[in-house]
């Protein structure tokens, strides 16, 4: 019990969407390990199951939650995932948003449907899931709110016109509630990684592949060669960036876009 009360995030009841693969599973492990609960969010059930059982293996903390939840639709997110966890918990202390997902065209017929879903998986998602816990968050004057961007959310690109605005958008909202809730003691912030090692980039790969004479191999080396570190960030890169700003001792840290990118952006 002395070792649990100890760890910075004990006590503390996390939510984090898309939390199976890439960087919201290892933020999921992260903040669990820091002694946290959690409960855990995203569409496929198989896959939600499975890595409760490796969080449960790891964790510090006293309970985890596995809820399947499409964030797109607000009737989901209001009763399904905050329902369940306000049910279950009385509460949320850190809402992690890392659901989302990344689409490319050029903009000469540009296909409507990538516009409407890039804007619904990474803005509107937030805009659902950020408002269902706030009040709750409101309400016990506390609250953490952790946004995976991606630092197409601060320049923009050839090709991902959709996603560039998606993420703009999740940086302005970052922006507008971090000092709408400022009083109430909540902290908002998003995090804006480069290419990271994750089964999305390795998605974009394969369409790079797809559209060009390149070999997987050499996209990826395209991609590395975009930070000036020469490599993609690995997702517990991103997560330390997460479990850093989840932390009491953060709390003068709002309103931010932190990059994780190895010096791509300097901004």
């Amino acid at each position: 019990m002395e070792e649990q009360a100890s760890l910075p995030l004990a006590g503390k009841r996390v939510v984090v969407t898309g939390a199976t693969k890439g960087i919201g599973r290892s933020i999921a492990l992260a903040l669990a390990a820091a002694g946290a609960d959690v409960a855990l969010t995203a569409r496929t059930e198989t896959d939600l199951h499975a890595l409760r059982e490796e969080v449960e293996a790891r964790s510090k903390g006293k309970r985890t939650l596995a809820i399947t939840c499409d964030v797109t639709d607000p009737s989901l997110v209001t009763h399904r995932l905050a329902g369940g966890v306000l049910h279950a918990w009385g509460g949320v202390d850190i809402l992690v948003n890392n659901a989302g997902n990344a689409g490319s065209a050029k903009f000469i017929n540009h296909p409507d449907e990538l516009w409407h879903r890039m804007l619904s998986i990474n803005l509107t998602s937030v805009y659902y899931v950020t408002k269902a816990f706030v009040p709750a968050m409101v309400q016990q004057k506390y609250g953490r709110i952790i946004t995976v961007a991606s630092i197409a959310g601060k320049v923009g690109a050839k090709y991902i016109a959709a996603y560039t605005a998606s993420k703009h958008g999740v940086v302005g909202l970052t922006r507008a509630l971090a000092a709408e809730l400022n009083p109430y003691n909540i902290t908002v912030n998003a995090i804006c990684p480069g290419y990271v090692e994750t089964p999305m980039t390795e998605g974009n790969i394969a369409n790079m592949v797809a559209r060009t004479h390149m070999t997987p191999e050499e996209v990826r080396q395209t991609l590395e060669r975009m930070s000036p570190q020469n490599r993609l960030i690995e997702p517990e890169e991103v997560a330390s960036v997460a479990l850093f700003l989840a932390l009491d001792s953060s709390r003068g840290i709002t309103g931010q876009a932190i990059n994780v990118d190895g010096g791509e952006v300097n901004y």
